[in-house]
């Protein structure tokens, strides 16, 4: 696990992102040219800073795959753990730790294949946590294999005459599950998604920050999307505010995806019901 070093603060808004990577840190980064993930990486940052967070009040988690090498480049307290892990490492820096503001980032494949049992039950136990899970649709740094996101028909590097299983939807299955704060969003819609995130952290409970992200170098290629400039404008004309979607039929929603706050509920947070076993049973013998 590594920690960060001392507090310091942005001259301007420009050197905002600079201002929290690491400085040891080699790049240029691992990411393909035009990879959403380094779009999610400086709107987070930017959350934070707005939320007035210091870099030792915030801890970023993550497992295995593209988006798990985020946290490596910024210069919070970060844990890199192993695959599909990341959010029972994060749990236990919460019960360690419950004031520290603990983010997960996440991939469709390491949140809901191999880690797929531990997206439910941390979403069923309404943990303080926020998980950020950019979904590109496909296994980005193995090799382009489907996923639990690929849609249906889609092709990828296993799935080469498409894709015969049924998809997962990532807000449907936390909303299930217990979380109680759900948004979806994409890398297109950046101002939004600063938004999402900065409520996501702020809320008291499990929250679930759903970021569609575009991998030209193995989804795009194989679906024919082209290029990332093309899949941006894919998301552009394929996402549908909440607000609009409520006013629309199903048959005027087929083939797109809704983006926006989709679920906000109140209920007990997990380390404040287990504080509450603790006070009232500490000294029994």
């Amino acid at each position: 696990m590594t920690t960060a070093t001392k507090e310091t603060t942005p001259k301007q808004k420009s050197d905002v992102v600079l201002h929290y990577l690491r400085p040891k840190k080699n790049f240029p980064h691992v990411w393909c040219s035009g990879c959403g993930i380094g779009v999610v990486m400086g709107t987070l940052v930017r959350a934070i800073d707005k939320l007035g967070l210091s870099r030792d009040e915030v801890v970023l988690v993550s497992g295995i795959g593209c988006t798990s090498r985020l946290p490596v480049y910024l210069d919070f307290n970060a844990l890199h753990t192993t695959h599909g892990r990341a959010l029972p490492f994060a749990t236990g820096v919460k019960f360690a730790r419950p004031g520290m503001k603990v983010i997960v980032i996440t991939g469709d494949g390491d949140a809901l294949a191999i880690g797929g049992n531990h997206f439910i039950h941390a979403c069923r136990r309404n943990i303080d946590i926020t998980a950020i899970l950019i979904n590109n649709y496909i296994y980005g740094m193995t090799g382009g294999q489907g996923s639990p996101t690929t849609p249906s028909n889609a092709f990828s590097t296993t799935t080469p005459y498409g894709n015969v299983e049924k998809h997962f939807d990532p807000c449907e299955l936390a909303k299930a599950a217990g979380a109680t704060y759900v948004a979806r969003t994409t890398v297109y819609h950046t101002p939004q998604m600063e938004k999402n995130i900065i409520s996501a952290v702020e809320h008291h409970g499990f929250s679930l920050v759903e970021v569609v992200s575009n991998c030209h170098t193995y989804y795009g290629r194989l679906n024919r999307q082209g290029d990332a400039p093309s899949m941006l404008r894919w998301f552009k004309e394929k996402s549908i505010m909440l607000s609009k979607a409520k006013k629309m039929t199903e048959e005027e929603l087929q083939d797109k995806f809704v983006i926006g706050v989709l679920h906000r509920a109140d209920k007990t947070e997990f380390c404040d019901e287990y504080q509450k076993v603790v006070d009232a049973h500490q000294g029994e013998k």
